[in-house]
Formats: C-alpha cells, sequence, structure tokens
C-alpha cells in the first residue's frame, strides 16, 4: 500500500488555501477513493459532493491537476507515484465551501428554454418518428449534468458571460430540442438573441472534458451555429424562404415517414 499526497483547497468564499494531506492509496483507487480516505483521516471536515460514485450522476466534479474531471472516474495511478494528487473547486461556479460549488446558475439556465412542445396528435392518437431521428438526438440524452463542460467553457469561466450565453450544456438541449421532428417552437432566434451562439468560437474544449463523450461542439452547436447564420445571415437561403414565403432552413427536415412509434 502506497502513500499519495492529496493537495486539497480548503476555504469558502472568503477565501482559502490548498492543504497537503497524506494518505493511504491502494491499487486502482480513485480521486473519490482518495478524498473519503482524506475524510475518515486527517480531514474530516473536508466537504466534497458525491452521489453515485459511477460517473452517472455528476455530483463530484472538480477540478482535478487542472483539468475538470469527475473524481470517481479518474484513477490515481494515472498520475506519477510522486505527484500531489490537487483536487480544487470548479472555477466557473461560486464557491461554497471546498470542492463544493453552487451551480444553481445552470438550472436557472434550463428553465429559460421552451419545453418540447409536440403539435396534435394523428388521428390514432400516436406520435411516430423515424429512427433517424431517433438516433440523431438519442447522444444528447445521455448528459450527465455534470457540468464540466460548463467550467470548461471559456467564455462563462474567464469571461464570465453568464449573462449572455447558456453555455454548451444547454446548447445541447436546444439543440436535441430543435432536431427533435415533433417539436414546434422556433427557438433559432432565441438562439442567436437570448442564448448567446455567437459566442462560441468552437474550441472544442468543452467536448474534450465530456465524461459521456457527447460531439458537443460538433454534433449541436455547429448545427446551431449553421442555422442561425442561414436564417439570418445568408443571403441566398434568405431570398429563397423570402421567394418561396417558408421560414425553414436547410438541415431542418421535416417528420419522416413513422417508423419507431413515440408513446
Amino acid at each position: 500500500m502506497a502513500e499519495r499526497v492529496l493537495r486539497a483547497w480548503r476555504g469558502d468564499r472568503s477565501g482559502g488555501r490548498f492543504e497537503d494531506y497524506t494518505v493511504e492509496a491502494d491499487p486502482g483507487m480513485v480521486v473519490l477513493d482518495l478524498v473519503h480516505r482524506a475524510q475518515a483521516g486527517p480531514a474530516p471536515d473536508l466537504a466534497c459532493r458525491w452521489n453515485c460514485k459511477a460517473g452517472k450522476c455528476g455530483s463530484c466534479s472538480m477540478e482535478i491537476n487542472g483539468r475538470p474531471r469527475l473524481a470517481c472516474m479518474t484513477r490515481v495511478g494515472d498520475f506519477a507515484p510522486d505527484e500531489p494528487i490537487v483536487v480544487q473547486p470548479l472555477k466557473a461556479f461560486p464557491i461554497i465551501r471546498d470542492l463544493v460549488t453552487d451551480v444553481r446558475w445552470n438550472y436557472q439556465q434550463n428553465k429559460r428554454i421552451a419545453p418540447f412542445t409536440p403539435g396534435p396528435a394523428p388521428a390514432d392518437g400516436n406520435y411516430r418518428m423515424s429512427q433517424t431521428d431517433v438516433d440523431r438526438v438519442q447522444e444528447f440524452r445521455k448528459c450527465i449534468e455534470c457540468f464540466l463542460c460548463q467550467d470548461t467553457c471559456h467564455v462563462i469561466r474567464d469571461h464570465d458571460k453568464k449573462a449572455d450565453f447558456v453555455g454548451p450544456r444547454f446548447m445541447i438541449r436546444l439543440a436535441s430540442l430543435d432536431m427533435h421532428p415533433l417539436d414546434t417552437v422556433d427557438r433559432i432566434p432565441a438562439v442567436r438573441d437570448s442564448y448567446g451562439s455567437g459566442y462560441c468560437n468552437i474550441t472544442r474544449c468543452c467536448t474534450e472534458v465530456c465524461p459521456e463523450h457527447i460531439g458537443i461542439t460538433d454534433n449541436a452547436i455547429i448545427p446551431l451555429k449553421e442555422r442561425v447564420v442561414s436564417r439570418f445571415y445568408d443571403p441566398i437561403a434568405m431570398a429563397i424562404r423570402a421567394f418561396f414565403g417558408t421560414k425553414s432552413e436547410p438541415g431542418k427536415r421535416p417528420m419522416a415517414a413513422p417508423q419507431t412509434k413515440v408513446p
């Protein structure tokens, strides 16, 4: 059994400091195990949020050696034996205490988004959509709301544009709604004006830290930005819509032939 140094940030909104704790580490342990060992020994009052310990609840998000990660999915063995394991709270959100941050802002953004709104049901009462459309939005359902993508987003983290940009997690939600063939709400104007799609410069940093490997940038944000451009800035597309009297954008496909029944 080896000893590892856990360097944990201790403090609250008024300030704090890093403190080192030497704890025993077993082979295969994750960083959350190391935090629990410190709580059971030299740091019983170390505050840390966690729940499932299986990488599915998103609760144990923190920054580990400078990178936003899930503590329950980061192996201690991934770091050199003589390298301290440095844990600190997410930098993009206000600190409550130690490793725990106040992420309520994210839920407030979620409330701003118009919910899924299907049209009238067909005569037989069953909504239908193609398997292609199911597959297209299924990826976004994997989000566990760990908010690591929000933390690494430079618009939120470095420039503090929370009043202007909802962040990559909620661009995912907007994309899943806009791509859903049964949804009837036109959110594209709000994507540009209220949710701040123009602030994202597609660096893909959010995609890199996603523990569910969601293609946040390529599969959600870029398609939304393309639809904003088509609606408001593409002169050819604007002329075609004006001539034919339609508001649809290229890529906004109508509901396909029924294949998969949705209750």
